[in-house]
């Protein structure tokens, strides 16, 4: 995660991860077959940690808390993780955040109108690119303002139609 402040994913090489590590060339390759293995694996660690972070507060709260805290974390960490939304590993990261996500709806039991797990990947594939479009802007809105689109676009109309029936 380090080296992701550094420089672009594409440029780190494995080389550099076992330096930094401090662990052998070939001890890399007994825990993963390749950097996007890697990738993946740091993807499904920071997908739990901030699904950890936010979906208790957007349940038991109100949904501008819950989006000014996952938007503040993002832009905290905003260079890993515009190297997991924009990089190779975003359809990896789509699909693992949809897994978690639908595991984190289950638990919560939350009735909806949509069919099926529909709510939840909607609300993933939307709050993924829009978190992408704000790390890839030059001039972007601040996390206040961004806490303020994704839960406009994205969260309250979900959670309004979990009222649906």
């Amino acid at each position: 995660m380090a080296l992701l402040e550094e420089e672009p994913f594409e440029q780190i090489t494995i080389r550099d991860i076992t330096d930094r590590a401090k662990v052998g060339y070939a001890t890399f390759f007994r825990r993963y077959r390749d950097k996007d293995a890697l990738l993946n694996d740091v993807a499904e660690r920071e997908i739990r940690q901030l699904l950890a972070m936010t979906l208790p507060i957007l349940y038991t709260v109100d949904s501008r808390a819950s989006t000014q805290a996952l938007c503040a974390y993002l832009w905290e960490h905003r260079k890993l993780w515009s190297a997991l939304l924009t990089g190779g590993a975003s359809a990896t990261l789509k699909d693992e955040f949809i897994r978690q996500a639908e595991t984190a709806a289950a638990e919560q039991g939350q009735d909806s109108w949509l069919p099926g797990n529909l709510g939840v990947v909607f609300s993933v594939a939307a709050t993924i690119e829009i978190l992408a479009w704000w790390l890839k802007q030059s001039d972007p809105p601040s996390v206040e303002s961004m806490a303020d689109i994704l839960d406009q676009l994205v969260v309250t109309p979900s959670l309004a139609g979990n009222d649906r029936r």
